[in-house]
Protein backbone atom coordinates (compact mmCIF):
# COMPACT_ATOMS: atom_id res chain seq x y z
CA UNK A 1 0.00 0.00 0.00
CA UNK A 2 1.30 3.34 -0.72
CA UNK A 3 0.84 6.39 0.79
CA UNK A 4 1.30 9.89 -0.36
CA UNK A 5 2.30 12.72 2.02
CA UNK A 6 0.63 15.98 0.95
CA UNK A 7 0.50 19.42 2.49
CA UNK A 8 -2.75 20.61 3.83
CA UNK A 9 -4.43 23.78 2.01
CA UNK A 10 -3.17 26.97 2.88
CA UNK A 11 -6.58 28.40 4.50
CA UNK A 12 -7.83 31.25 1.60
CA UNK A 13 -7.99 33.57 4.12
CA UNK A 14 -4.37 33.41 4.80
CA UNK A 15 -2.32 36.08 4.54
CA UNK A 16 0.50 35.88 2.44
CA UNK A 17 4.08 37.42 4.06
CA UNK A 18 6.61 39.27 2.03
CA UNK A 19 9.44 41.35 4.32
CA UNK A 20 10.41 43.31 1.06
CA UNK A 21 7.05 44.68 0.84
CA UNK A 22 6.48 45.18 4.95
CA UNK A 23 3.96 42.21 5.01
CA UNK A 24 5.21 40.48 8.29
CA UNK A 25 1.94 39.40 9.30
CA UNK A 26 -0.34 40.43 12.06
CA UNK A 27 1.66 39.66 15.04
CA UNK A 28 4.32 42.35 13.85
CA UNK A 29 1.70 44.76 13.68
CA UNK A 30 2.82 46.53 16.82
CA UNK A 31 6.25 44.80 17.86
CA UNK A 32 9.30 46.94 18.40
CA UNK A 33 12.28 45.93 16.29
CA UNK A 34 15.16 45.54 18.22
CA UNK A 35 18.68 45.60 17.03
CA UNK A 36 21.17 42.85 17.49
CA UNK A 37 23.04 44.90 19.73
CA UNK A 38 20.16 46.20 21.97
CA UNK A 39 19.32 42.04 22.69
CA UNK A 40 22.78 41.64 23.19
CA UNK A 41 22.48 43.94 26.24
CA UNK A 42 19.11 42.62 27.23
CA UNK A 43 20.67 39.06 27.74
CA UNK A 44 23.74 40.27 29.34
CA UNK A 45 21.99 42.38 31.77
CA UNK A 46 19.73 38.94 32.86
CA UNK A 47 22.85 36.43 32.81
CA UNK A 48 24.07 36.66 36.62
CA UNK A 49 20.63 36.28 38.00
CA UNK A 50 19.99 33.49 35.42
CA UNK A 51 22.96 31.63 36.30
CA UNK A 52 22.53 31.41 40.01
CA UNK A 53 19.05 30.62 39.59
CA UNK A 54 20.18 27.68 37.68
CA UNK A 55 18.20 28.80 34.78
CA UNK A 56 20.20 29.29 32.03
CA UNK A 57 18.13 26.91 29.06
CA UNK A 58 19.83 25.61 26.03
CA UNK A 59 17.86 28.44 23.61
CA UNK A 60 18.73 31.33 25.99
CA UNK A 61 22.47 30.59 25.96
CA UNK A 62 22.57 30.13 22.13
CA UNK A 63 20.58 32.97 21.41
CA UNK A 64 23.40 35.03 23.99
CA UNK A 65 25.94 33.64 21.77
CA UNK A 66 24.51 34.34 18.80
CA UNK A 67 23.83 38.06 20.05
CA UNK A 68 27.37 38.19 20.75
CA UNK A 69 28.49 37.17 17.82
CA UNK A 70 26.73 39.31 15.21
CA UNK A 71 26.38 42.09 17.18
CA UNK A 72 27.81 45.62 15.66
CA UNK A 73 27.68 47.86 18.62
CA UNK A 74 29.55 46.96 21.40
CA UNK A 75 28.41 49.90 24.03
CA UNK A 76 25.40 51.19 25.23
CA UNK A 77 26.35 54.89 24.15
CA UNK A 78 26.83 53.73 20.63
CA UNK A 79 23.72 52.00 20.31
CA UNK A 80 21.71 55.24 21.83
CA UNK A 81 23.45 57.10 19.17
CA UNK A 82 22.57 54.63 16.43
CA UNK A 83 19.01 54.45 17.55
CA UNK A 84 18.95 58.34 17.64
CA UNK A 85 20.76 58.59 13.75
CA UNK A 86 17.59 56.48 12.71
CA UNK A 87 14.78 57.54 14.46
CA UNK A 88 14.06 60.78 12.33
CA UNK A 89 13.77 58.76 9.40
CA UNK A 90 10.51 57.77 7.25
CA UNK A 91 11.50 54.23 7.59
CA UNK A 92 9.63 51.56 9.67
CA UNK A 93 11.02 50.44 12.77
CA UNK A 94 11.82 47.09 11.15
CA UNK A 95 13.98 48.56 8.27
CA UNK A 96 15.50 51.16 11.00
CA UNK A 97 16.48 47.31 12.48
CA UNK A 98 17.39 46.20 9.49
CA UNK A 99 20.01 49.20 8.58
CA UNK A 100 21.36 48.90 11.97
CA UNK A 101 21.96 45.17 12.04
CA UNK A 102 23.27 44.96 8.51
CA UNK A 103 25.84 47.73 8.47
CA UNK A 104 25.63 48.12 4.79
CA UNK A 105 28.53 50.36 3.25
CA UNK A 106 26.76 51.67 0.31
CA UNK A 107 23.06 53.10 -0.28
CA UNK A 108 22.65 50.65 -3.07
CA UNK A 109 23.87 47.14 -0.97
CA UNK A 110 21.55 48.57 1.73
CA UNK A 111 18.54 48.91 -0.72
CA UNK A 112 18.81 45.82 -2.55
CA UNK A 113 19.37 44.02 1.37
CA UNK A 114 16.17 46.22 2.52
CA UNK A 115 13.92 46.50 -0.60
CA UNK A 116 11.75 48.52 1.07
CA UNK A 117 13.09 51.47 1.80
CA UNK A 118 13.48 52.15 -2.03
CA UNK A 119 11.49 55.50 -2.33
CA UNK A 120 11.10 56.09 1.59
CA UNK A 121 14.88 57.86 1.46
CA UNK A 122 17.07 59.30 -1.25
CA UNK A 123 20.20 58.10 -2.34
CA UNK A 124 22.29 61.17 -0.65
CA UNK A 125 20.69 60.71 2.45
CA UNK A 126 20.75 57.13 3.10
CA UNK A 127 23.98 57.76 1.75
CA UNK A 128 25.23 60.16 4.72
CA UNK A 129 23.73 57.91 6.95
CA UNK A 130 25.09 54.95 6.57
CA UNK A 131 28.62 56.69 7.06
CA UNK A 132 27.55 57.89 10.13
CA UNK A 133 26.87 54.63 11.36
CA UNK A 134 29.92 53.21 9.93
CA UNK A 135 31.73 56.03 11.90
CA UNK A 136 30.13 55.12 14.98
CA UNK A 137 31.21 51.27 14.73
CA UNK A 138 34.18 52.14 14.06
CA UNK A 139 35.10 54.93 16.73
CA UNK A 140 32.90 53.11 19.83
CA UNK A 141 35.01 53.12 23.34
Amino acid sequence: MRMSHTRPARPQDEESLDAAKLELGEDFHDAECLLISEVKVLLEAQYDSKKEEKNLDETYIKTLEYVQQFSRYTNRDTIKEVRALLKPTELEPFECAQLGNLCCSEYDEAKTLVPSIGSKINDDDLDSLLKQMDSLKKYQG
